[in-house]
């Protein structure tokens, strides 16, 4: 008996089946090339050939010399077929023995492992020898019922309903009580010009005094050192914090448990400080009876989580969008295949309906008009249309004669086919698009991991450069006094000047923190 080896060949440049056609008709005529079968959307042919006579690198070549890149590929591990099963009726240690003993012995499986306590079964096999529903057989005959593990074909890893529910019902617990902070905000910047242009003035007309005293209103102190405005803003920044900030608080914990610094860690550091400080300074001031209303940065969060948690939300729906494109691709596929056993002429013995997982290489498949492809086959017998759009999008149904291709999950119209399955399960054409589409969802772009690793640098830097700004102002302040009183705003004599210095550094570092934070890098 002549030895068959079979290796795998990465092919690229193939464009259409007329490619595949190409590469396989050419090659079948060499010598020592017992069988080629090209994947389209794989990109990769699987040959088996006779090593006396030709070598994987010449087989590259010949398809190279067709046109085609062509490598060989050197783990040839691919092509083996994986097969998870349920076992029932196993009792003891020497069950799950026997069953593995038997299968090992059994030509083509390759390796397998049964799990008592799982009640589950992983099956390594080579399909050029032996397919599932043989494995399965082995299995009963040995007096135990088995089953495949189901699939998920409703592809919910792909829902992202979840996340965006959450980002939404974030962004509008933001939005909600960050609309007033924000009219309070530009409420006091106006009022605040108009005083200072009344100061400049000094004649002022009854109007501009009501106006003065409504913007008193806010600047009212319930308490001494307790203003209406920072009253008001802090039972509004509250709700956010805890509502609108939670996901981020805890991805920001998961990141920093792992010793790392993403956006989260920031937008947390920004807003917990901002907030802290805050209300320390409030708590201060109201110890101190203070005169003067101290600025507060209660403001900043809520906006902060509405810029933020609108970027997630939209990302997430249109992540949705991507995967919603996908699971319908994947519920394209047929879930049954009709098996027929064929006598000398084509003569019909018997058929069965399998799962489409059980389908081996090789099955002849029997497809009804109206019926969906379970596998990518060869036509054998039969003539029929068949819509194909589904892959390449075409409207008009195309003819099928015995020797055409057709592919898994074209529908097909009015004559009845029988195919021979060339591929199955995660080798159709249907299943390799799926995984081509799930890995470019899964995969970043050069510039998005890029922006990764630079944000990774970027949080420390912020941090850092906030603290310098800190410790800078301090010194400045104990050396040159009248710098920081000139850019202090309501200063006023009755705080001693260490505290307004102190109090002015942490403004100035908080502001940095809080400005780098929704930076323009991880917004977009």
């Amino acid at each position: 008996t002549k030895t068959i080896s079979k290796c795998y060949v990465q092919v690229t440049g193939m464009t259409c089946a007329s490619c595949v056609a190409n590469i396989e008709r050419n090659l079948r005529r060499e010598d020592g090339i017992h069988s080629i079968l090209v994947a389209l959307m794989a990109g990769k042919a699987e040959v088996r050939y006779n090593p006396a006579v030709i070598h994987p690198s010449a087989i590259a070549e010949l398809i190279r010399e067709l046109g085609f890149g062509a490598t060989v590929m050197e783990n040839c591990g691919e092509g083996d077929g994986i097969l998870e099963l349920v076992v029932r009726g196993m009792t003891c240690a020497s069950c799950v023995h026997k069953i593995e003993s038997t299968l090992m012995k059994t030509n083509g499986v390759l390796y397998c492992s049964v799990a008592l306590a799982t009640n589950k079964a992983h099956i390594k096999y080579d399909p050029e020898i032996i397919g599932p529903r043989d494995v399965i057989q082995v299995i009963k005959d040995l007096g135990f019922t088995t089953s495949l593990v189901k699939k998920d074909r409703s592809a919910s890893h792909l829902d992202h309903k979840q996340e965006i529910r959450q980002w939404k019902r974030s962004f509008v617990v933001s939005l909600v009580f960050c609309i007033p902070v924000m009219g309070l905000m530009i409420y006091m910047m106006v009022m605040d010009s108009q005083l200072s242009d009344a100061h400049a003035h000094h004649n002022m007309s009854s109007e501009e005094m009501e106006a003065l005293h409504s913007s008193m209103v806010l600047e009212y102190q319930l308490l001494p050192g307790l203003s209406v405005m920072n009253f008001v803003s802090f039972l509004l920044c509250v709700p956010v914090q805890i509502f609108g900030g939670w996901h981020f608080y805890i991805q920001a914990y998961k990141a920093l448990k792992h010793k790392t610094a993403n956006m989260d860690v920031l937008i947390v550091l920004a807003t917990s400080i901002a907030f802290l400080y805050s209300f320390v300074i409030l708590l201060v001031a109201m110890a101190e009876k203070a005169k003067a209303n101290p600025v507060t940065f209660f403001d900043t969060p809520p906006m902060l989580f509405v810029f933020i948690s609108l970027g997630r939300w939209l990302e997430h729906v249109a992540k949705g969008k991507t995967s919603e494109a996908l699971a319908r691709l994947i519920s394209l596929q047929a879930t049954e295949a009709t098996i027929v056993t064929l006598g000398p002429g084509n003569v019909l013995l018997s058929e069965e309906q399998v799962d489409v997982e059980l389908v081996q290489r090789g099955d002849i498949v029997k497809v009804i008009p109206g019926g969906k492809f379970p596998v990518d086959g060869r036509v054998i017998e039969g003539h029929s249309m068949v819509d194909e759009s589904l892959i390449t999008g075409e409207a008009m149904p195309v003819t099928k004669k015995p020797g055409n291709t057709v592919i898994a999950g074209s529908i097909n119209q009015n004559g009845s086919l029988l195919i021979s399955a060339t591929h199955v399960g995660a080798d159709t054409t249907l299943s390799q698009i799926v995984k081509l589409v799930e890995e470019a969802q899964t995969s970043k772009a050069p510039i998005q991991q890029f922006a990764d690793k630079l944000s990774g640098y970027f949080v420390p830097c912020i941090v850092a450069v906030s603290v310098i700004t800190l410790f800078a102002w301090i010194i400045i302040g104990f050396v040159d006094f009248a710098i920081v009183e000139k850019y202090f705003l309501g200063y006023n004599k009755s705080i001693s000047a260490a505290e307004v210095i102190i109090r002015f550094a942490f403004q100035a570092s908080i502001t940095v923190l809080c400005i780098a934070c929704p930076c323009s890098l991880g917004l977009a």
